[in-house]
Formats: structure tokens, sequence, C-alpha cells
């Protein structure tokens, strides 16, 4: 009997038996030992391959084949010959654009932090959710959660709106899932949240009181690359008795500041 389980993340299903789960993962082991393989040697015929992964040659066929639709190997002009394809330097440039973003941004969050004594972070939108990529903790965050590789609603979160606001229809339309509430502050109805947005997009920064979390307020701005598109959101976040309506206005004055500072970093502004 498979044991099938929901992944919290998302709440899909997974067929996680023994059976499934083992040749899964062998395959997978498998093509990467592949592209490890094509890293070293430069290129490869599918017999050495076969005999560098112990397999039989058509095992190691097959999962060529599927690297290759992915555009992670391609063919050699020497037909039967693999080398790593364009793929991987798609993979490898995202992962590079978002440790730039870090190492620009670090020093800057850092600041950021001492003058506010509150907790920043930088996040990114990955599909229907934030990803946070890095946190620096204030003076006044005694204890505080890190949010560094997880997950947020983006309705419900000033770093969620700030990168919504960045998007168009057809883009926002496909990130927008249900809008969960959270707690009574949450918004909801789909009128009001594009409200919301288009108040982001004007005055530039986004504010959330009460909206994911009871006693949790969080201010952010954007973070634009060269071209001016957003492509991360900068944020303070603290308790929301540490950040009552008056001093909100100069939180919203630091972290916007602090977010053209990366961006200029960036490229923006060609400063």
């Amino acid at each position: 009997m498979s044991d099938v389980v929901e992944l919290p993340e998302d709440g899909v299903t997974a067929d996680l038996s023994p059976a499934v789960t083992g040749a899964g993962v062998q395959s997978v082991d498998r093509a990467l030992g592949i592209l490890e393989v094509l890293a070293r040697t430069g290129e490869s015929g599918v017999t050495e391959l076969a005999v560098e992964l112990g397999v039989h040659k058509s095992t190691a066929f097959r999962l060529v084949a599927t690297l290759e639709a992915h555009r992670l190997v391609e063919q050699t002009s020497d037909r039967g010959r693999y080398r790593l394809g364009m793929g991987i330097l798609r993979l490898a440039g995202a992962t590079t654009a978002r440790l730039d973003l870090v190492q620009e941004a670090r020093p800057i969050s850092r600041q950021l932090a001492a003058d506010t004594g509150e907790t920043v972070n930088i996040a990114v939108l990955a599909e229907s959710s934030a990803l946070y990529l890095d946190q620096v903790a204030g003076s006044s965050a005694l204890q505080p959660h890190n949010w560094v590789g997880q997950h947020i609603p983006l309705h419900a979160t000033s770093n969620g709106k700030v990168l919504l606001s960045g998007l168009d229809e057809s883009a926002l339309d496909a990130a927008l899932g249900k809008l969960a509430s959270y707690t009574p502050h949450t918004i909801t109805g789909r009128a009001k949240f594009r409200d919301e947005l288009a108040r982001v997009r004007e005055q530039g920064y986004a504010v959330a009181v009460d909206e994911l979390e009871i006693g949790l307020t969080a201010v952010a701005a954007p973070i634009r690359n060269a071209h001016g598109d957003v492509v991360a959101s900068m944020s303070v976040s603290g308790p929301s008795f540490r950040l009552p309506e008056d001093r909100v206005g100069e939180v919203v004055r630091l972290v916007v500041s602090a977010a053209v500072e990366v961006s200029h970093r960036l490229g923006w502004g060609h400063r």
C-alpha cells in the first residue's frame, strides 16, 4: 500500500511508497551524475556515460534524452556525444543574480536594521508566494524567527504587495490564487486588493498591519534592476507595539531610501 502524504507547502499529495521514492531518487542521482561527468570531461558519448554510472546503455540514453529535453545537455556537432546545455547557464544565472542581490543588499540591510532596531528581510517572487533570501535582525529583535528560505503569502504581507505591484495584469492573475484570510485585517476581496496594489505603486511602498499575524507590522519598498523592474522587496518588520502608526512614517522613509540604494547598486538609475 502506498504512503500518500500531503506536502505542507502547497497542499499537493505525493506517493512516498518505497518503490516510488527509491526509483525516483535513483534516477535523479544518476541524472546529476551525468551532469557531473560532463562538467568534468567537457563532452562524452552515451556509452562512456553508461560506464561512468555503471548502468546499461539504454538507461543512460533515457536519462540523457530527459536532460536534453530540458536543455540541460545538448548534442555536439559529433552526433552521439553530449555536453552541458544552455539550460545550465540559465539556472546558474538565476542563482548568480540572487547571490548578487544578497551581496549588494547585505551592508544596507545591516544599516537599516541598526537604524530601526527591527528585522530586515529581502524577498523575491517565487511563483505564487514570496521567498525570503536574506535577513538581518535589529537590536530590538531578541530571538527573531529565521525566515530565510521560507515562503510567505503575497497578499497578506508588505513584501508580497510590493512584489505583486511590479507585475502586469496577466502575470498578476497567474500569481494571485485564493486570497486566504489569516486575520480579520487580511484583504480577501480581489477588487479591494487591486486598489491596494494601485496605492502601493503610487506611493512606492507597502504597509501591512496585523494582516498576516495579529501584532505584526511590516513596511516594504521595491528593489529594482537596471531596467527598472521590481526584482525584490526590502522590508522592516516588528511587533506592532514597537511600530505604531506615528513611527511607521519614519520607518517608511528609511526603508524606501535603503531600497533605492540597493537598486542603484544593481544598476537602476545608472548612478
